[in-house]
């Protein structure tokens, strides 16, 4: 069964920051809050961990879209193609903020993302889960917890889903209730265009 941590937004406890990193780095799988709805993710580095989730999805890893969590901008540089001014003026208007952003992925991808063009890159607007990365020292690859529920998407209390996944994952974080809104993802590849639109608006283009 996972372990439940409460951490705060406003002011993320260093201790039960370290032990979140330690299960990433042993290759657990964590489910965190973010700016939207909650995620689920592992250390981008962890080959087994990226298998487990694809397992759970129910996709091949080749084939999964999963994006990636930054902790701010100069991670991008390592997994993303240069990217021209204006592209990056959009990511500095929107992040951190509630966005996937579809980047070319450059030849750094880790080797079960090497023949994917492009990847997905979020930096939220929450203080745990970029804590989480900065002391991890990598991305987190993120994935959504949908909700089988037809009218809600996704599950916003964290109690509920620690039920739900406390046997699936090792950590639940309870970082208080989550958005039931996911990101809007928009493609920057070329010319913007809105993929989703969700919580962030698209007036930043």
């Amino acid at each position: 069964m996972a372990e439940f941590i409460k951490i705060y937004n406003e002011n993320p406890n260093q201790k039960a920051i370290d032990q979140v990193v330690k299960v990433l780095k042993n290759g657990g799988l964590v489910i965190y809050p973010t700016d939207t709805i909650y995620g689920l993710g592992c250390d981008i580095t962890n080959n087994k961990a990226l298998e487990k989730i694809a397992l759970i999805k129910g996709v091949k890893l080749e084939k999964a879209k999963f994006s990636f969590i930054c902790n701010n901008l100069s991670h991008l540089s390592d997994y993303v193609k240069q990217i021209d001014s204006t592209t990056f003026k959009i990511l500095k208007r929107a992040l951190p903020g509630p966005y996937t952003f579809i980047l070319p992925g450059s030849n750094n991808l880790p080797k079960v993302f090497k023949k994917k063009k492009t990847v997905g890159i979020r930096i939220p607007d929450n203080t745990i889960i970029r804590t989480l990365v900065e002391n991890l020292g990598n991305p987190i690859v993120s994935t959504s917890i949908r909700d089988d529920d037809e009218i809600l998407e996704y599950t916003t209390d964290p109690e509920l889903i620690f039920e739900k996944w406390g046997n699936l994952v090792d950590v639940v974080i309870d970082g208080g209730f989550g958005d039931n809104q996911a990101s809007t993802v928009i493609d920057l590849t070329n010319d913007p265009i809105v993929l989703r639109e969700g919580k962030g608006s698209i007036d930043i283009l």
